[in-house]
């Protein structure tokens, strides 16, 4: 790979701005959920489900793309442009639907398919750019990605006044024209590496190697809170707030975990991944268990609750990518990270749907604490790296 110096220097931002474009698309139904529940009668727990479509349909993709090569065998730019196109698709045509609550869940699920030739393509395309410093490169694309999930919020916020046809159209407007940014402003990279295929067998090395079993058990805990929260913050947010500052709130809340990303991806280059890691899930870990006492504090302590919570949930999950990566056997990297990363999303989906359900049924004080448990689990199961910070000793 040619030095980093000579990458052209639109390629980062571009990668950056297509991935937050793009990933507009996650949590695009959440942030028009009240309108759905009014129009067409929806109960609060079918956001839920929704959100639980989108993560099955982006496992599907996930495990499709990588056992199909599909981003070795085309160009990867391409494949970004197609399933962004295909994503604000399938984003958009929910606006024709009257009350069709099963198709809804079949197009939620078509859309996360379509993420997955999203968010892991504009990963490839930035690692075959970037031979070195993708430590600070990751931190900043996982950054885009949560800051496009809580895009569709801020769209939102913009005017509560539009209709939600007009919101879910502006997220697919979005989307389209991060694909092709992308596809005009970054050339395929001269120096663009080929996958190796899905090895089966490299499901075992989660149990077995005992430096991937700590940071992929680490990374389950952090998703068994992540998602859920973010599913949670707009009641979490309107049980203080007037319902007109609610998507402002939202789209603050969980775009703060891209600071978090950023931050942290230059933290661990002086303090090593592990260390970064364990400190973030251990602060968000924090404020799950303080939520009974901060949903009720004064307004400004519980801004400073949230926004801390929305910064250390989301900024240490680069990180869990980096350690995984690092552990793995050489020659299978990327299979490591292919299951983990869909074991991690199958768990967001059970704690989507479980805490969704259960903040129906209680209030939220007794039920935010039970989140705890991923990183509380996820911290006792990355102690192993913490001694010599997560890099493996020889492969």
């Amino acid at each position: 790979m040619s030095p980093d110096t000579q990458v052209p220097r639109r390629v980062l931002p571009t990668i950056v701005l297509a991935q937050f474009a793009g990933t507009s698309l996650w949590f695009a139904v959440n942030a028009v959920m009240p309108d759905l529940q009014r129009d067409w009668g929806l109960p609060a727990s079918a956001v839920g489900t929704l959100t639980s479509a989108v993560q099955s349909g982006f496992i599907a993709g996930t495990l499709v793309f990588a056992l199909l090569t599909i981003a070795d065998r085309h160009s990867p730019r391409l494949v970004f442009l197609l399933c962004a196109a295909a994503g604000a698709a399938c984003n958009a045509a929910a606006v024709d639907l009257d009350r069709d609550f099963n198709a809804l869940l079949a197009l939620r699920f078509a859309t996360g398919f379509f993420l997955a030739g999203i968010y892991p393509v504009g990963m490839k395309i930035a690692a075959a750019w970037y031979s070195r410093g993708l430590g600070g490169a990751l931190g900043l694309l996982i950054g885009a990605l949560v800051l496009g999930t809580a895009a569709p919020h801020g769209l939102r916020a913009l005017d509560a006044a539009w209709p939600w046809q007009s919101v879910m159209l502006g997220v697919s407007a979005l989307a389209l024209a991060g694909g092709v940014l992308l596809y005009l402003l970054v050339p395929d990279s001269p120096h663009l590496p080929r996958a190796a295929r899905i090895r089966p067998q490299a499901l075992a090395v989660i149990w077995t190697d005992r430096r991937v079993r700590a940071s992929a058990f680490g990374y389950f805990g952090h998703m068994w809170e992540l998602y859920a929260m973010w599913v949670l913050v707009p009641a979490i947010l309107a049980a203080r707030l007037p319902a007109s500052q609610v998507p402002a709130g939202a789209f603050a809340v969980i775009g703060a975990g891209a600071i978090g990303c950023a931050v942290g991806g230059f933290a661990a280059a002086r303090y090593g991944s592990a260390r970064v890691a364990a400190v973030q899930l251990a602060a968000s870990g924090l404020c799950c268990a303080t939520a009974p006492l901060l949903l009720a504090a004064p307004l400004p302590v519980f801004a400073l609750w949230l926004a801390m919570w929305g910064i250390t949930v989301a900024g240490d999950s680069p990180q869990f990518s980096t350690l995984t990566a690092q552990n793995a056997p050489r020659d299978s990297v990327g299979s490591v990270l292919t299951f983990v990363n869909c074991i991690g999303f199958a768990i967001s989906i059970v704690t989507i749907q479980l805490f969704a359900w259960l903040a129906q049924r209680w209030p939220l004080w007794v039920v935010l604490p039970w989140l705890a448990i991923g990183p509380a689990l996820g911290l006792r199961m990355l102690r192993p790296l913490l001694a010599g910070d997560g890099a493996p000793a020889s492969r």
